[in-house]
């Protein structure tokens, strides 16, 4: 396991369809990244669950997830499950956010993912960030489409645990799904974290990396 050092990061872009999925797969980095850098700033757009309670959770709960940290938070209304449908919409967003931010990693889910609304974004990321650091996030769920991901991001104990506890707290509306525990979530980190010889992690998938090896 050979470690990349990609140095202090100032500026992240984090994506997602639905609320709540940028902090299932990337909530530890987010929370791990903002406590080694204060002030970093954090532009988050979410394609669903404007004006509704799930916008509120996701508010709170980015605010948790990005401590210190300068967020700018957008919640779009496109419907659930419909993003092939809304695909101008969802590109035009894309775009907007890219016009005035210019990041040193995006946070998106992974170009695998089996739900069509998070493979659909993902396929509009590379399309707008072009020449950026793009880090697919997993997220668990029924469909059984976990894959072998290619970049980690090691996390504490203590920031494993957090993650947790913040996703219990700030998203009341899925609790009952299945899948949504403490059980799955650490499980998860617990895997990564043996894959990259950590105690946790999350995992990325990432499909283009340029290496600066002279610097």
């Amino acid at each position: 396991m050979i470690p990349l050092r990609t140095g202090r990061k100032g500026r992240v872009v984090a994506l997602a369809a639905h609320c709540d999925d940028i902090a299932i797969g990337a909530g530890g980095t987010l929370l791990a990244m903002c406590a080694a850098r204060p002030g970093l700033r954090v532009d988050a757009l979410v394609l669903s669950g404007g004006g509704t309670e799930r916008e509120d959770e996701e508010r709170a709960a980015l605010a948790a997830f990005c401590p210190g940290a300068e967020l700018d938070l957008t919640v779009l209304k496109l419907p659930d499950g419909r993003l092939p449908a809304h695909w101008d919409e969802a590109k035009d967003a894309v775009e907007r956010l890219r016009a005035h931010a210019d990041p040193d990693v995006v946070l998106a889910p992974r170009a695998g993912d089996a739900h069509q609304d998070h493979r659909g974004l993902a396929r509009l990321v590379p399309t707008a960030f072009r020449d950026h650091l793009v880090l697919g996030y997993e997220i668990v769920k029924w469909d059984g489409d976990l894959g072998r991901p290619s970049a980690y991001q090691p996390l504490s104990a203590e920031i494993a645990e957090a993650k947790v506890r913040l996703l219990q707290e700030h998203y009341p509306s899925q609790r009952h799904r299945p899948w949504y525990d403490r059980e799955a979530f650490l499980g998860l980190a617990r895997i990564r974290g043996i894959e990259c010889h950590a105690r946790y992690a999350e995992a990325f998938d990432v499909t283009k990396l340029v290496l600066d090896l002279e610097g």
